[in-house]
Parts: C-alpha cells; sequence; structure tokens
C-alpha cells in the first residue's frame, strides 16, 4: 500500500477497505479507517497529532509508520473569471496541473491521471510533452485535497464536480485512478456524487468495459471526429480501437448502469473545434449519424492554442451553425465556455511552458513547419 519501498504509507491515497486493512494490521480496530479518513478528506487534517478523537499512542505509532504527504505547490494563480490553476511539483521532479472551473454554484475540478500522455492527440497541449509516468492514487487525490481547501470564504464544498480531464488518459493508469475515484465517491472520504464524477477516454474499448464492472461514475468520450479516416489523424487511439467498436463499448457501459437509477443516461460527447478540420456542415451530419447509435450530448470545445499547434480555434459563427444542426436534430448540444485563456488554463498548457523534459515542442515546432511548407509548396 506504500507509494514507494522502504517510505512510510501515504494515506491519502488509501481507499476505506485498504485503510482498514491498514489499521487491522497495526492491531487496531477497522473503525480507525473510518475516524481518520474523515480527518484527511473532510477536515483537512494532515498531522497525525491533530486527530483529536484518536488516542495518543496511536497518533504517536501512525506517525512512525505513516503520512499525510501532498506534492509541493509551485504555481497557484486565479484568472480574472475565477478559473484557478495549480501546477504540482511531485516526488520525482515531476510536474502536473490542476484546474477548477467556477460557474455559479457549480465548482468542477479537472485533474490530471499522467504526468504527460502518450496517445499524442494532435490539438493537445499535453501530446507534446511526451510520456513521463502513471500518478499514483495519493497524487490524484491530492489535487482534489488541495482545490477543495482553497475557497477563501470557507465555503463548506469548494468543489462539486470533478472531471478526469487533465494531463493523460485515466484508463491507461486504471489501477491508480480507480481507487481515486472510490475515495471521491465515499461519504467518509469527499461524497460526491457518481453523477458528479466524470471520467473522461480518448476510446480505450476493454478499459471502458471494465471501468463499468468496477464502479459506477459518468463517462465521457474524447471524440473530436466524425469518421475514422479523420479520427485516425486528430486522436492515434482510434487507429486500434475504431468508431464502431467505441460506440458498442459505450452502449455496454450504460447497459451496465441504466436500470439502476430512474432517466435515461447519456455518454458526453467531446468535440474540439478545428478550423477547417472537423468544423463543417457535413461533419456535423457525419456525428449525427454516428451518435444513432449511442444515448449521448455532445459538448463542443472551442480549441485553445498553444504554441506551435497546427490548428486554428473555429470561428463563432462555425460552431454556432455546427451546434444548430445538431440541435435541429434533437441532440442535446452546449459549447463550452472557454475559460482561463489568461492562465493557460487548458490542459497542459501551464506545465508545457513551465517545463518541457522531453524537447517534444522543438520536435513538434519542426514537424509543423514540414507540414506548412508542403501545403505552401502543393498550393503554388
Amino acid at each position: 500500500m506504500g507509494d514507494e519501498a522502504g517510505r512510510k504509507i501515504n494515506l491519502l491515497g488509501l481507499t476505506l477497505s485498504e485503510l482498514e486493512e491498514f489499521f487491522v494490521d497495526l492491531g487496531e480496530a477497522p473503525f480507525r479507517a473510518r475516524q481518520v479518513m474523515k480527518w484527511i478528506h473532510q477536515m483537512g487534517v494532515y498531522d497525525f497529532a491533530g486527530m483529536s478523537n484518536i488516542a495518543k499512542q496511536l497518533r504517536a505509532r501512525l506517525s512512525e509508520v505513516a503520512e499525510i504527504r501532498l506534492p509541493q505547490v509551485v504555481y497557484e494563480h486565479t484568472a480574472a473569471d475565477g478559473t484557478r490553476k495549480w501546477v504540482f511539483e511531485l516526488s520525482d521532479g515531476a510536474r502536473v496541473e490542476t484546474v477548477l472551473i467556477p460557474d455559479g454554484d457549480r465548482r468542477t475540478l479537472c485533474v490530471s491521471s499522467q504526468v504527460g500522455c502518450a496517445l499524442d492527440c494532435k490539438f493537445c497541449s499535453t501530446g507534446k510533452q511526451g510520456f513521463q509516468r502513471d500518478l499514483r492514487a495519493s497524487e490524484i487525490i491530492a489535487q482534489l485535497a488541495v482545490a477543495s481547501r482553497s475557497d477563501p470564504m470557507g465555503a463548506p464544498r469548494a468543489v462539486s464536480n470533478v472531471v478526469m480531464m487533465g494531463m493523460g488518459e485515466p484508463l491507461l493508469n486504471y489501477e491508480q485512478v480507480l481507487p481515486a475515484l472510490r475515495i471521491m465517491l465515499d461519504d467518509w472520504g469527499y461524497g460526491l456524487s457518481k453523477r458528479r464524477v466524470t471520467v473522461s477516454t480518448s476510446g480505450v474499448v476493454p478499459m471502458i468495459d471494465r471501468l463499468g464492472e468496477d464502479i459506477d461514475v459518468a463517462l465521457a468520450v474524447s471524440l473530436h471526429a466524425s469518421n475514422d479516416a479523420l479520427r485516425d489523424e486528430l486522436v492515434p487511439v482510434n487507429r486500434k480501437y475504431p468508431m464502431a467498436e467505441l460506440a458498442a463499448a459505450c452502449r455496454r457501459y450504460l447497459a451496465r448502469h441504466q436500470s439502476l437509477e430512474v432517466g435515461r443516461r447519456r455518454i458526453t460527447i467531446e468535440y474540439v473545434m478545428l478550423a477547417g478540420v472537423n468544423d463543417q456542415p457535413q461533419h456535423a451530419r457525419e456525428l449525427l449519424a454516428y451518435l444513432e447509435q449511442v444515448p449521448s450530448k455532445v459538448n463542443l470545445i472551442p480549441f485553445n492554442p498553444f504554441p506551435h499547434a497546427p490548428y486554428a480555434r473555429s470561428s463563432r459563427t462555425a460552431i454556432l451553425a455546427f451546434q444548430k444542426i445538431l440541435l435541429d436534430a434533437g441532440l442535446t448540444c452546449t459549447i463550452r465556455t472557454t475559460r482561463g485563456d489568461d492562465i493557460d488554463a487548458a490542459c497542459g498548457q501551464l506545465v508545457g511552458q513551465v517545463e518541457d523534459r522531453t524537447r517534444r515542442s522543438e520536435r513538434w515546432a519542426r514537424q509543423v513547419a514540414r507540414t506548412q511548407d508542403i501545403i505552401h509548396r502543393s498550393s503554388s
């Protein structure tokens, strides 16, 4: 259960059942797990000495064998629109970011699951940084722990929703993401509703099935294209798990959980709007045809440009025209409000500025330059 061999056990990332096992191994009653879990996740107490309803002798023992360790915050800033962003430095020097987006009473935290990402989606800032490693459950939960204690007015719940849409592909770090999700949902943890915790995937089909077997949370799919040829280019994992297989996995996920609640469950389809690439009326009509297979709602995302990005944001006119086609067909379709532009709030942007260990951005810049040169010569 410890993060690293030879180190104290970090209790931050342990589920209730894991904490119960930990206390039983110490010769203590399992109910101690509920006490400590509440202190950590609900009270924000990370020093065992401050856990007043636990015997002093046990607190001393805990200090010897365990810890509650959060990563260091190396950057924190609030945008003009209230969006807050943190960059965390982990124990090995790797860095990840987290964004808290306020919207009325709703405060959504966008959480990272990996340092970098291996999937190399062509429009994603995180992709240019390459993949370094998976986050541990404790490092995932730490993002929520910090954000939950961040309200200067002392709001009882600084975070109302969690979306696993930050750096990385959550389903490729499943063994650490799953316990983190369980802590988020646990009444002794953060007590979030299963409808307020969303896992976003680029389409790792076998792991969608496994997620459906193990836990009930909302599911979002980063689709971003209306046909396989385009998605093969924008989201390379599509070459392994094409859109038909992805649609079937989404249907299986919904079928597994549909009977557990009143009302129709839907998959959230994320679709980034790239000027002249995937934002034309024919793309909207293709998307409509595809989504006939999947009960869904669509979230159109204006592209957030970053250095050397080979794409541009679709015009407001193009986005509204695209949305109208979907709405006229009876599909629920929203346009994501662009937030935090002044603090580079798009996934991976700030860490990419702070540190690009792989120098992948330089290689990407050269690749974009070559592509643009080819286009220029072919049109001359």
